[in-house]
């Protein structure tokens, strides 16, 4: 059975490394074309990239799914299956042309979480629990007969990076057997229930400014949401009224409870620093501010003497 598989990030390159591990045939692999990043301008490969030239196994980057040179390539290897994990969304031409269909590996417990971001949002909105899904592609994007689902809790420690890679693992791991039972013909599908999704679009930087004036377990899990990547973010002024942009890593909700200090309002005590919500306090753990490494709250009180914490320049 030959094999393409489509995929950009660290999170396909586990899978396309369980199944090369497992012996199965991977005829080419798609990913997206290099970028162009960083202050040199230089050209950065995808992680599928490196771990396919690595490994000598047919690359394709197309700028254009529906092209008819990328399209006439595919259909020259004559690949039995597709699989897709996060990648973009693949053209109808391209999904429905391997004879045992188009899976793709999804990080969530679908229907719930169909879109681009399901790991940041399902700990953004507090879930206990996600997991992994792989699916036969159709129309209408994540909504395709599910194959097989596996779940995972997360703890009030987890954050977007812990999850993200128990997924991937998890993922590989479930891939292979997918690939497995559809060797073997051995699926049993399940269409998608109608009507019980939930939205998880691309996280933009809107969805990354703090508002002080939101309840501090909207916050936390927010911050945990976006930790360490895109990393969630906030404006603090100091005694002096500098302002100065840092990004927030990780942070607790206080035991005591808000005593109605204006939101936003930073209280430092006992070298710990707490901002005001509209409940209560939380405290920051670990911060970056701009220009500078990665630190925790007390060596960040070293250098600098925080007051209010701003949104957009305003006061919360």
């Amino acid at each position: 059975m030959k094999i393409v598989l489509f995929g950009t990030p660290e999170f396909a390159v586990a899978s396309l490394d369980a199944l090369v591990k497992a012996g199965y045939d991977i005829a080419a692999v798609v990913t997206m074309p290099d970028k162009i990043a960083g202050r040199g301008h230089k050209l950065i490969k995808s992680d599928v990239k490196v771990y396919a030239e690595a490994h000598g196994l047919r690359l394709l980057q197309p700028e254009k799914l529906k092209s008819e040179e990328f399209v006439n390539a595919l259909r020259e290897i004559d690949a039995d299956l597709f699989i897709v994990i996060a990648f973009r969304m693949l053209p109808e031409v391209v999904w429905q042309m391997p004879r045992l269909g188009t899976f793709n590996l999804h990080g969530s417990l679908l229907p719930k979480y169909r879109g681009a971001a399901p790991i940041n949002r399902a700990i953004m909105n507090g879930e206990k629990e996600t997991g992994i899904t792989t699916f036969f592609l159709k129309h209408e994007i994540d909504t395709g007969d599910m194959i097989e689902q596996r779940s995972t809790p997360i703890s009030d420690d987890d954050n977007v990076g812990t999850v993200y890679d128990r997924l991937m693992h998890m993922g590989a791991e479930m891939v292979v057997h997918t690939v497995d039972s559809i060797e073997k013909g051995t699926l049993s599908l399940q269409p998608q229930p109608e009507g019980e999704f939930i939205p998880a679009p691309k996280i933009f930087k809107e969805d990354c400014e703090i508002d002080w004036t939101k309840p501090s377990e909207q916050i936390h899990n927010q911050v945990r949401g976006l930790s360490p990547y895109p990393t969630a973010f906030t404006t603090i002024t100091d005694t002096n009224g500098k302002d100065l942009n840092v990004k927030i890593f990780q942070t607790a909700i206080a035991e005591h409870v808000g005593d109605g200090t204006a939101c936003g309002e930073v209280k430092v005590q006992d070298k710990k620093m707490y901002v005001a919500t509209a409940d209560n306090w939380l405290e920051i753990l670990s911060l970056q501010p701009a220009g500078k490494k990665k630190m925790l709250a007390k060596d960040f009180l070293l250098g600098y003497h925080p007051l209010k914490a701003v949104k957009n320049g305003q006061e919360s």
